[in-house]
């Protein structure tokens, strides 16, 4: 289960930017994850709560936002959502079409409180 890595580096992540607020306190994480990733959103949540537990800070809130695969049709350049491997350009119907997203994993904003 790597997700507990992942949940590490968050953790970690995040305690090192609010470190950069001299007496801020960590209030609540939000992270974007493709669903590309191969990152399981319930097993990372799980993975989350037991280390804000175990950790020797207090409870942070996580957010995750799944982002949908994103293609771009090389064809016309129309931008579409698809959750299909190949699918054809909702605009052209073109075969060809390049990944734009949906692979990502961000820290995408710390909350701290002052």
């Amino acid at each position: 289960m790597h997700e507990v890595g992942i949940a590490s580096e968050i953790l970690r992540a995040s305690h090192a930017e609010a470190a950069r607020r001299p007496g801020a306190r960590l209030v609540a994480v939000k992270v974007r994850i493709g669903v590309l990733a191969g990152v399981d959103a319930d097993a990372l949540r799980f993975a989350w709560d037991v280390m804000s537990l175990q950790a020797e800070y207090d409870p942070v809130t996580l957010e995750i936002q799944m982002v949908p695969r994103r293609n771009r049709c090389q064809d016309c350049g129309c931008e579409f959502v698809t959750d299909m491997y190949s699918e054809p350009c909702p605009d052209c119907s073109s075969e060809s079409s390049m990944l734009l997203g949906g692979d990502e994993m961000q820290l995408a904003s710390v909350e701290v409180e002052e």
